[in-house]
């Protein structure tokens, strides 16, 4: 098996999939907008906004696991893991860890004071997963996001 590579340009129509494939897994299938020249220009433009790992099986992505620095008022520059994606038909063989693995080392690399994420309330195994490598998953946080509607509705409202 294949270790984690940094993804470039002629991946992203299969991290679009798999980005798809998660949305159909969180039931949120109507929630992707972006498309491949988004996640291009976003990822490999003059100022990348997101450093994406992807691991093969026999020739074809079966994970990515997507990041981008964040700062935090209280420990100063962070990693945001926004995805670890595994196809359906890989997960339990190994590619998360791998992909965790990739990402762990890299914020090392960079020198940053936390690695943070979200994982559905729901998704037992996803949060047994990373308890099992130590992260603390903060049940008594809530993630607060303002949508595109929300952003104009709430300027309207100024």
């Amino acid at each position: 098996m294949n270790q984690p590579r940094l993804a470039n340009k002629q991946d992203m129509p299969r991290v679009l999939e798999l980005i798809q494939e998660l949305a159909l897994f969180e039931k949120e299938t109507d929630a992707v907008e972006i498309n491949v020249s988004d996640l291009e220009n976003d990822g490999f433009g003059t100022k990348p906004k997101f450093t994406c790992f992807v691991i093969d099986v026999s020739h074809t992505i079966e994970g990515i696991a997507l990041v981008y620095p964040r700062y935090s008022t209280w420990k100063g520059e962070v990693l945001h893991l926004e995805d670890l994606i595994v196809s359906e038909k890989c997960r339990g063989t190994g590619l998360g860890t791998q992909l965790l693995d990739a990402v762990i080392k890299h914020a090392n690399q960079l020198g940053v004071k936390r690695v943070s994420w979200e994982v559905l309330d729901w998704n037992d195994s996803a949060i047994q997963f990373y308890e099992r490598k130590g992260a603390n998953v903060m049940r008594d946080w809530n993630v607060v996001h303002l949508d595109e509607n929300g952003i104009i509705n709430y300027i309207n409202q100024l």
